[in-house]
């Protein structure tokens, strides 16, 4: 990260700028930090000014207790400050959910952009959500970071003996140094469930994403997003996963967001 501004409680956030043309602000989900979004800013680097930033309590970013999702979205909002007052926003999975909160709170934002936030549309799924909060609570004022890593990816579904790799590999350390942020996210998610009226304050365009090879609850999940919004509208990406490939995706955005920067 090149460039740092101040949120208003204080706390730094970093931030790197690619490309010139008009500002979007790429909102990472859990246990992502801006350079896990720096593969899709260089894509649209062409025609927009693609903002990757660290969250706060990640990479080179600050943290200021007490924790609020007001204050994440604060950040969003010094950022598109500091790049000409005005942006678009792509939020990916628990990011997609504080991008959406940050339209409605009335910041400059003229577009909305989110790929399969996780909002809860099966049966149980708010007592799921409430089950991990409890759980996730527990295990992070233990400071078991280790097992709330490996709690959070039991809830995202990943099948045990991926899970054990993870523990294994060379980034788990990073993944350990982030977990407090966890519950972050999980804020940013509110009971787990779609905030209907919370969308159906939403006075910009919206477009919700789903990856065609995902589990088709998130692909539910997002066309509910989209139902909700009062300018939603939905669209399947064929073959991809939660797991979105940068350059399938970017070309969706670019079109959505109707940048004409540089070429």
């Amino acid at each position: 990260m090149d460039k740092k501004t101040l949120s208003l409680d204080g706390t730094p956030i970093a931030y790197e700028r690619h490309g010139d043309g008009p500002t979007v602000v790429l909102v990472g989900g859990a246990l992502c930090t801006g350079a896990t979004l720096a593969p899709l800013a260089a894509a649209l680097s062409d025609r927009f000014g693609a903002l990757t930033y660290d969250r706060r309590g990640r990479g080179e970013s600050g943290d200021t207790a007490p924790f609020a999702v007001a204050r994440e979205v604060e950040d969003i909002a010094a950022l598109i400050e500091a790049s000409g007052g005005h942006a678009a926003l792509y939020g990916i999975s628990s990011g997609g959910a504080l991008a959406l909160e940050a339209a409605a709170s009335g910041l400059p934002v003229s577009q909305v952009v989110v790929y399969e936030t996780p909002f809860a549309v099966y049966e149980g799924g708010g007592k799921e959500r409430l089950e991990y909060t409890e759980r996730l609570t527990e295990l992070l004022g233990q400071g078991r970071r280790g097992d709330a890593v490996e709690l959070f990816m039991e809830l995202a579904g990943t099948p045990r003996e991926m899970i054990a790799g993870a523990r294994r590999s060379p980034g788990w350390p990073d993944m350990e140094a982030i977990a407090p942020t966890l519950a972050y996210d999980n804020a940013a998610m509110g009971d787990g469930l779609v905030p209907r009226d919370r969308l159906a304050s939403l006075t910009v365009p919206v477009l919700a994403v789903g990856g065609g090879a995902s589990p088709e609850w998130l692909r539910e999940a997002a066309r509910a997003v989209a139902d909700a919004a009062p300018d939603g509208s939905y669209r399947t990406l064929d073959g991809q996963t939660h797991m979105v490939d940068p350059q399938v995706l970017a070309p969706v955005l670019a079109e959505f967001f109707g940048g004409s920067g540089r070429r």
